[in-house]
């Protein structure tokens, strides 16, 4: 009776802050209505436990619930998010980017890199190709009109890379973060000799097969490395999805390597997930701490500013910056609606925690862009101090 009387109380408030579509449903059949309208989401709560979950509803405790299976949520995905984040902002003490916490620092060796891209990106191939394009490219696809469909945008998204670093016929090429081996596999289509670096097993494997099946084992070679043990220099060099990874206090470092690695009159390219939050603090409402926990450990989240300026830390200088928050906001949710229509071969190939760690980590990500709390920015650079003859005229080139 108390805890049905807590709850009724909690509704309430809830109900005066925010109209939401939301049905709670107590393991006895007792139902709390968030809104006078029709409920698009009902949460179902499996014991007494889990209402220490309800009861402060951020990001991180919703998510969490959901994943070890405390409750469960029935809805459309996208539906599920939306509310999961009014719920989330409607109880929040401090609302907006106040209630962030500071990003944690984590000592980034070799070991633990290690470990940590092996837990998002070793669950297994197949898992993966259930959502992704043919092509398996994990990262922001290109929609150039904004009509194409994902494979497309995604093959659109490798040329841009390789047209914005002026790749030729003859120019050797480092893959740092390389997944499936889309990138290098096309940039030696197009001519180049390539080095595709990733600590996933399961990536390097099939990228492996795909090089020799298509006859590129003279041009490719997909090593499990890590790029801080990549020696040679090399004429242009590719980070796409990766530097989320290497920690914000590493970042000067990290450019300082790819520095050493760029051949004289090199181009770089990085592309990546920043955070807007000029602190470079995490997402709203528990939704970083959610991240770090079950889908990226580890992982963090620099802004703009920091990135440009931990890029000339490290003897780059920038000469092109393109925002694509909008094209990964539509990248992203063409992933989760993939992963929602191939939910059941999905079930079949992973576990039902890891099945849920990322329904919502994808639908999660797709909001997420699309209300400006993270974005996604390819930033071309060069050594510093050099001849600027060396740098186009213009951006044209860009789109040949």
């Amino acid at each position: 009776m108390f805890t049905e009387m807590k709850l009724s109380a909690w509704s309430t408030g809830v109900r005066s802050k925010a109209n939401l579509p939301l049905r709670i449903e107590l393991w006895n059949g007792q139902t709390f209505d968030l809104s006078s309208d029709p409920p698009r989401v009902t949460l179902k709560v499996s014991g007494p436990s889990a209402l220490r979950y309800l009861m402060v509803p951020s990001l991180y405790n919703l998510g969490r619930a959901y994943v070890e299976g405390a409750i469960d949520v029935v809805g459309r995905v996208m539906d599920i998010i939306n509310i999961g984040n009014e719920l989330a902002a409607s109880s929040a003490k401090v609302p907006g980017r106040l209630a962030r916490a500071m990003h944690l620092v984590s000592n980034h060796t070799k070991e633990k890199d290690a470990e940590a891209i092996r837990y998002h990106y070793d669950v297994s191939n197949e898992f993966y190709q259930a959502f992704l394009d043919p092509n398996m490219v994990y990262s922001c696809a290109y929609f150039e009109t904004g009509e194409e469909d994902l494979a497309t945008a995604q093959v659109r998204k490798i040329d841009h890379i390789l047209n914005k670093i002026g790749l030729q016929q003859g120019h050797t090429l480092l893959d740092i973060g390389c997944g499936w081996g889309a990138l290098a596999i096309r940039a030696a289509q197009r001519g180049a000799r390539c080095i595709g670096v990733t600590l996933s097993e399961n990536q390097a494997a099939l990228a492996r097969e795909r090089v020799e099946r298509l006859g590129l084992s003279s041009q490719v070679e997909i090593r499990l490395q890590d790029y801080r043990d990549v020696e040679g220099q090399f004429d242009r060099i590719t980070s796409v999805g990766m530097f989320e990874h290497v920690g914000i206090d590493n970042l000067p470092a990290y450019f300082g390597r790819i520095n050493q690695l760029l051949a004289p009159n090199g181009v770089v390219m990085n592309h990546g997930i920043t955070t807007t939050d000029i602190d470079s603090r995490s997402t709203p409402y528990g939704g970083g701490e959610f991240i770090d926990k079950y889908v990226f450990p580890h992982g963090e989240l620099a802004h703009l500013s920091t990135v440009i300026q931990t890029m000339q830390q490290g003897g780059l200088e920038v000469r092109d910056v393109e925002n694509l928050r909008r094209h990964y906001a539509r990248t992203c949710a063409t992933w989760s609606e993939n992963f929602e229509n191939n939910s059941e071969r999905i079930r079949a190939l992973t576990d039902q925690k890891h099945y849920r760690i990322w329904r919502v980590y994808l639908a999660g990500c797709a909001y997420a862009f699309s209300h400006d709390w993270i974005s996604l920015y390819q930033i071309v650079c060069g050594k510093a101090g050099q001849d600027p003859a060396m740098m186009p005229w213009s951006r044209r080139y860009m789109y040949q």
